[in-house]
C-alpha cells in the first residue's frame, strides 16, 4: 500500500532534515546534477509534488518563471516555505498527490525521490496526471534512490521502468549510477527533440 502520510509527520518530527537534504555531499551533489539535467534555459510554470523541505524547489526557481511546490508533511511545507521566502515566484502548499492535483498544465514536472512511495494504483494514477498536465513538449524529470529501502513500496529501478512505459513520453536524458537514477522525458507532441547543441545552433 502507499507509505502513508503519518510516516512523513513522523520523520519531521524528529529531525530537521530526517534525510540530510542540506548536510549531505551526496544530496548536494544530486541537486546540482538534477538541475544540470535540465536541457531548457528557462521553463514557464514548475511542478514539484513533495518538495520536503524546498532545497530543489530553490534551484528551480532560479530557471523557472513559477514554482508551484507541494509537500503533504506539515513541518516540512513550512520550512520549505521559509527555506523559498524570498523567492516570489514559488507557491509551497501543504497537499499530497495523487488525492490532489493543481488545475493547468506545466512546462516541467519534477518528481523526486517521490514515486516508490505508492501502490500500484497510486503510481499509475500520478503518472498519468503528470502525462495529462504537461503543456506541448514539456518536460518530466525524475530522481530516485536505487538501494532497497524497507520503507519504499517498490525499487527506484521499477519507478524508472514504469515511467518509461508511459504513452507520449520520450526520454533525452539518462544518467545511471549505483545510487541514483536521474532520467528526463519530453512530451511527445512537441516534435522531436532537438539537442542543447542544437537548440544552440553549434551543430
Amino acid at each position: 500500500m502507499t507509505v502513508d502520510g503519518s510516516y512523513f509527520d513522523a520523520m519531521y518530527s524528529s529531525s530537521d532534515d530526517p534525510w540530510g537534504f542540506r548536510t549531505r555531499w551526496y544530496e548536494q551533489r544530486k541537486r546540482a546534477l538534477s538541475m544540470a539535467a535540465l536541457t531548457r534555459e528557462r521553463y514557464g510554470r514548475a511542478f514539484e509534488p513533495g518538495c520536503a523541505i524546498g532545497l530543489l524547489t530553490g534551484d528551480l526557481a532560479s530557471r523557472c518563471d513559477q514554482v508551484l511546490a507541494w509537500e503533504g508533511a506539515a513541518e516540512a511545507a513550512s520550512r520549505a516555505r521559509e527555506e523559498t521566502a524570498a523567492a516570489r515566484n514559488v507557491l509551497v502548499r501543504r497537499a499530497r498527490v495523487p488525492a490532489e492535483w493543481p488545475e493547468g498544465r506545466f512546462d516541467l514536472v519534477v518528481l523526486s525521490e517521490l514515486l516508490y512511495y505508492f501502490d500500484d494504483a497510486d503510481l499509475a494514477a500520478v503518472l498519468d496526471r503528470t502525462r495529462k498536465s504537461l503543456g506541448r513538449g514539456g518536460t518530466v524529470l525524475a530522481v530516485h534512490w536505487r538501494h532497497p529501502v524497507p520503507d519504499h513500496v517498490r525499487s527506484g529501478d521499477d519507478v524508472h521502468l514504469a515511467l518509461a512505459a508511459v504513452p507520449g513520453l520520450v526520454r533525452v536524458v539518462e544518467h545511471v549510477e549505483e545510487d541514483f537514477l536521474l532520467e528526463l522525458y519530453r512530451a511527445a507532441d512537441g516534435g522531436e527533440p532537438v539537442s542543447v547543441a542544437r537548440a544552440g545552433g553549434l551543430v
